[in-house]
């Protein structure tokens, strides 16, 4: 009787824990209804030069997972199309972590989602982060903080960004 009880709290402890788990996966993963289009000014801060790009949608940057991943309101996980930073225990992932911290938590980011790719096979979008004026991807390279990955297929030419 007493091995029976356990069993029973621990499948309603198993099932419960389940239950919110896939509730917040579901949110963490939601897109945005109605997300919000334009176009911005960037700016190169190595060449100085000027253009003018578009995004498909933009949210607050809550979360910084390394220097190529962040999560964002309404959208969920973000992986920074063709660049790579290093990973955990490797030289520069602080580095890069911490400059993508500086730029894009707490602020509102905007993404030119890749169209041809929407998203990697862990389900992050797959995307190209601006701020009110820089490239965040283009920048980690002028920074030396990432390297150039480029994964077909992409919307965005091999080494464009």
């Amino acid at each position: 009787m007493k091995s029976r009880n356990i069993s029973l709290i621990l499948l309603i402890l198993f099932v419960g824990v389940l239950a919110v788990s896939t509730a917040v996966n579901f949110m963490d993963n939601e897109v945005a209804a109605a997300p919000s289009q334009g176009t911005l000014n960037i700016e190169d801060s190595k060449t100085h030069e000027v253009r003018s790009v578009h995004y498909e949608a933009s949210g607050k940057c809550y979360k910084v997972v390394d220097g190529d991943t962040i999560w964002v309101e309404g959208i969920g996980k973000i992986r920074f199309v063709q660049v790579n930073t290093p990973e955990r225990g490797e030289p520069g992932y602080h580095e890069a972590k911490d400059y993508v911290k500086e730029k894009c938590l707490g602020k509102t980011v905007y993404l030119d989602i890749d169209d041809k790719k929407h998203y990697d096979k862990y389900n992050r979008t797959l995307a190209i982060v601006y701020t009110e004026n820089l490239d965040i991807n283009r920048e980690l390279l002028n920074e030396n903080l990432a390297e150039i990955m480029y994964i077909p297929p992409s919307e965005f030419a091999k080494g464009t960004v």
